[in-house]
């Protein structure tokens, strides 16, 4: 199993427990990195969640979790990468909004797999000539 990063809906899944697939996948995956990886966007797309609709309880329950993820950042390169990544599909008229280029760019950064149930958006990154690596946790 290769290390991963992962998208936002499939660490969700991952805390609801629900999906038999995400689950399974997400336990074989702990058990051989001892922890998941994913990006502080993805922090930042869940608070706001639970924040839209007044749900602060949840949002502290989250952050207990915080300690024991990896927590990778948009650094310099990342950034880079992902205004590239946001120019290539605005020009070639595929916007797919901010969050997820930046989660691209930090996965391509790390040489990471994404792991995403959102796969159509990620592969517009693909078709434009990146060598993004995706994983469907939900398949």
């Amino acid at each position: 199993m290769d290390k991963a990063l992962l998208d936002t809906d499939i660490f969700s899944e991952v805390l609801k427990g629900i999906n038999v697939n995400v689950a399974a996948k997400a336990t074989a995956y702990h058990a051989a990195f001892r922890r998941y990886t994913t990006s502080l966007i993805t922090l930042l797309e869940i608070v706001k969640g639970y924040h839209k609709v007044n749900r602060e309880d949840r949002i502290q329950q989250f952050l207990v979790l915080a300690p024991f993820v990896e927590w990778l950042t948009l650094d310099q390169n990342s950034a880079e990468t992902a205004g590239r990544i946001l120019g290539d599909l605005e020009r070639t008229g595929q916007p797919i909004g901010r969050a997820d280029p930046m989660i691209a760019a930090i996965a391509l950064r790390y040489d990471l797999i994404l792991v995403t149930g959102n796969t159509t958006h990620y592969q517009r990154i693909q078709s434009l000539g990146y060598h993004l690596r995706l994983d469907n946790w939900k398949l």
